[in-house]
């Protein structure tokens, strides 16, 4: 365990890197899938149930925990990792998505930031960049990231470069509100500028001049098809220093991962290992199965009979498959589980793969197996 949070590049396979971060919390093997605790948990799943499938950093939510119970509650009892009972590194956002996904209930200013119309009783909430670092900084995170404009796509070029230049004044207010952070904490610069790669230039090289410890692409996986969101992760990849962790939040899907990492990315988050759990569908190396689908009840076989998560080789699909279909909570956390498990999987897999200098093999054989998908039922 380390005091102070720390980056150090393992080995390079072509754009693909394996690393490690350091953060006071314990080390963190790259590249990572961080599981998605929104409101202090991963939903459906206890935080020991989370470790067990090799997580090692969860991301928490800034503008829920805000809410409800509120950072200074959760500052007073010791910090998110002692308020959840989870040791690990916590990487919290800073709110900047739900600029998008709440837009019928904020206002923005440059000056104030976002004022919120809480979704729970209506009242009138304030997120400067100053209070996002406070909030971050009270929850005890050990990544912080800079509040930032996220917007839909597709747009137009003067908004995305409105909103790209207004995250990038607001990059510069979380930095100097983040001087007065304890020690050892992490803040990370969040690259916008939509699908337009002269304005993602233009962000990231800004945001580098400004030095931050790591940095994120954001403002993708919100309705971009696949090859425009990996075209300007490739293109904002070139333009981030080599000797700071890249994060490509709220990504994605099995596919999404390997070939973001393919184009240097170290970080992702994302809630449908969970989500998609929690509505019958799991991941594995044969691709997406639906456990709801009718093929699945006589079916004594396990998801997956070679998996390295027990939980995967040991319950049958045909009860998997009853779980889902009478709505059983326990269905839900076992595909939950067991979908984390697989990113998990998927992850330590391209580590070593890049180590061994086999990535394109790795890709290339993972490709495969989805492509070829399930082997029929009994």
């Amino acid at each position: 365990m380390t005091d102070a949070f720390s980056f150090r590049l393992i080995a390079a396979d072509g754009a693909a890197r394996r690393g490690e971060i350091g953060t006071p919390h314990g080390a963190v093997q790259t590249p990572a899938f961080m599981p998605v605790g929104t409101q202090a948990t991963v939903k459906g799943l206890t935080p020991e149930a989370v470790r067990g499938t090799g997580a090692e950093i969860l991301l928490g939510n800034t503008y829920h925990l805000m809410l409800r119970p509120g950072a200074e509650r959760i500052a007073a009892l010791g910090g998110l990792h002692k308020f959840m009972n989870w040791p690990r590194p916590i990487l919290t956002d800073s709110g900047g998505f739900q600029v998008m996904s709440l837009a019928a209930l904020r206002t923005l200013d440059e000056k104030k930031g976002v004022t919120f119309r809480s979704h729970i009783d209506g009242a009138m909430i304030e997120l400067s960049p100053e209070r996002a670092v406070e909030i971050q900084t009270l929850l005890g995170a050990d990544i912080v990231m800079q509040l930032d404009e996220c917007i839909k796509l597709p747009n137009t070029t003067a908004e995305l470069e409105r909103a790209m230049r207004l995250s990038l004044t607001w990059a510069e207010r979380c930095k100097r509100a983040f001087e007065n952070a304890p020690p050892g904490r992490a803040l990370f610069g969040i690259v916008q500028g939509g699908d337009d790669p002269t304005l993602r230039i233009q962000s990231a090289r800004a945001l580098t001049g400004l030095g931050f410890q790591g940095y994120a692409i954001g403002g993708l996986a919100v309705g971009e098809p696949q090859d425009v969101m990996l075209k300007v992760t490739e293109t904002t990849v070139r333009e981030l220093p080599a000797d700071r962790p890249r994060y490509l939040m709220g990504v994605g899907t099995p596919g999404d991962l390997i070939e973001a990492v393919a184009r240097g990315i170290d970080m992702f988050d994302c809630v449908l290992p969970t989500r998609n759990g929690r509505h019958g569908a799991v991941f594995t190396r044969f691709g997406q199965i639906n456990l709801d689908n009718a093929r699945h009840r006589d079916n004594p076989r396990p998801l997956d009979e070679q998996s390295p998560y027990e939980t995967t080789r040991t319950y049958s699909r045909a009860y998997l498959h009853h779980l889902v279909r009478v709505n059983e909570m326990l269905g839900a956390m076992l595909l939950s589980a067991i979908n984390l498990a697989y990113y998990q999987e998927l992850m330590a897999g391209m580590r070593d793969a890049i180590e061994q200098g086999r990535f394109a093999e790795f890709r290339a054989q993972a490709r495969a197996g989805w492509e070829k998908g399930d082997l029929p039922p009994l």
